[in-house]
């Protein structure tokens, strides 16, 4: 049971964010909530390529083969980083000009507005 805590509370995390998103009504809010489930779902990919008493994967000439952790889901992590960070600032950049426009970052007001 203990091997599997990482991975509950990476869930956990996950619901965190999930609720961020589906309860509340400000932008803000939303958008950190996004990013909870972004940050959630880096981890899962690096616990997913973690092997316990493994070494990094870089071997050198005359080194035996030790188990290693799988480099794949990590090289996924920097990706989903980078683009999780441009979708973030593209979804503030948005939220901004809505508030320009409607004076509010409560989004059951600017479904009300009109214009």
């Amino acid at each position: 049971m203990a091997g599997y805590i990482p991975y509950i509370l990476c869930l956990i995390l996950f619901l965190v964010g999930l609720y961020a998103i589906l309860v509340k009504k400000n932008l803000i809010k939303i958008i950190i909530g996004l990013g909870i489930i972004d940050y959630s779902l880096n981890l899962f990919f690096v616990l997913v390529g973690y092997k316990k008493g493994s070494g990094f994967p870089i071997l050198t000439k005359g080194e035996t083969v030790h188990p290693m952790v799988d480099p794949l889901p990590q090289a996924l992590v920097l990706t989903a980083i980078v683009i999780g960070l441009a979708v973030t600032m593209l979804m503030i950049a948005i939220a901004i000009r809505l508030y320009e426009k409607y004076g509010t970052f409560d989004i059951t007001q600017i479904r009300k507005l009109k214009g």
